[in-house]
């Protein structure tokens, strides 16, 4: 008799939300708009509404059941009311503020080492690529965690767009820059622009994913809008949102917590409950939307996809922050 043993990220296919009730778009966004109508979400919390984004008859995108979670998804009121995004503050309820970000029109730049530097509109980027849900979990460096259904497509087929030369090592991911509109980046301490970076294993990765969309809709512009990236195996901070510019190179760039603070968020980032952040412990975290702490997972519980791409590196405290 086989006896098949649950990998620690899976989530049984009774917590997940039916296909065919996903399949079902005018329902869902109907059901989900009463509910904000009763006050049971806020009013902004379908901004990005069919009539206002253009690719908004590509969602909901069909679930890939290879990526699964082993707990309940966090309710999207909860995600769409508690978000880290510095350039509009440096406090969890920022979901007001970032409606004031501008999402169209938005170019991405792809430049450095690649065959021909070029810019692309986002709508015609998102037309370009095939798009897929994955359920996946984050884990914030805060300790804290929730588990979404992100919608977008694989950051290895945004590297074939790209077409990088063979020297190029990393990708150097920057956001927007505009204070007028982001107040939080009228913060001088800060090095603005937000960036971010990966070795190019890690973003040909089958885990790497760039998010477009969340909830079977297009994204909020809180989780970072119109498009940002997932890498569930590493700390929150590592996962840059508005992306607009994707940088091949051969040098390691410095992210902008590292250039903050090197000694507690570093490059790699990767999660391990048995390195603790100077200032407090990684070895639980706090589920968002429960009342309940559990352990952390190595890797946040994706050792299987990530962990070849560490061997040798596994006693270096800087591969795990």
């Amino acid at each position: 008799m086989l006896i098949k043993i649950a990998n620690g990220w899976e989530i049984p296919e009774s917590l997940a939300t039916p296909e065919d009730v996903m399949l079902n778009r005018r329902a869902f966004l109907a059901g989900a708009g009463s509910i904000a109508a009763a006050g049971g979400l806020p009013d902004i919390a379908f901004a990005a509404a069919d009539n206002a984004d253009p690719t908004a008859d590509l969602y909901p995108a069909k679930r890939n059941p290879k990526f699964k979670i082993a707990r309940e998804l966090t309710p999207e009121k909860v995600n769409l009311t508690y978000n880290n995004f510095y350039e509009f503050g440096s406090h969890k309820k920022i979901y007001k503020t970032a409606q004031a970000l501008p999402i169209r029109p938005w170019e991405v730049v792809f430049d450095g080492d690649v065959e021909k530097p070029f810019k692309i509109g986002i709508d015609e980027l998102i037309r370009k690529m095939t798009l897929q849900e994955r359920l996946y979990r984050l884990r914030c460096v805060e300790a804290w965690s929730m588990t979404i259904p992100w919608s977008g497509f694989p950051m290895k087929d945004l590297v074939a767009l790209a077409k990088p030369l063979s020297k190029a090592k990393y990708v150097r991911m920057e956001t927007f820059k505009d204070p007028s509109v982001a107040r939080g980046q009228k913060a001088a301490w800060y090095p603005w622009p937000y960036v971010e970076g990966l070795t190019i294993q890690e973003a040909t990765n089958e885990l790497a994913f760039l998010v477009t969309g969340a909830y079977g809709k297009p994204m909020a512009k809180q989780f970072g809008a119109p498009l940002r990236l997932a890498v569930p195996w590493k700390y929150g901070f590592k996962h840059i949102k508005s992306i607009v510019r994707f940088t091949f190179t051969d040098k390691r760039p410095k992210s902008f917590w590292e250039a903050v603070q090197a000694r507690e968020y570093g490059f790699w980032a990767n999660v391990n409950p048995k390195v603790s952040h100077p200032r407090w412990s990684q070895a639980s975290e706090r589920v968002l939307g429960t009342d309940v702490r559990v352990p952390t997972q190595i890797f946040n519980g994706y050792g299987e996809f990530v962990a070849h791409m560490y061997k040798g590196m596994e006693d270096e405290r800087s591969t795990w922050m």
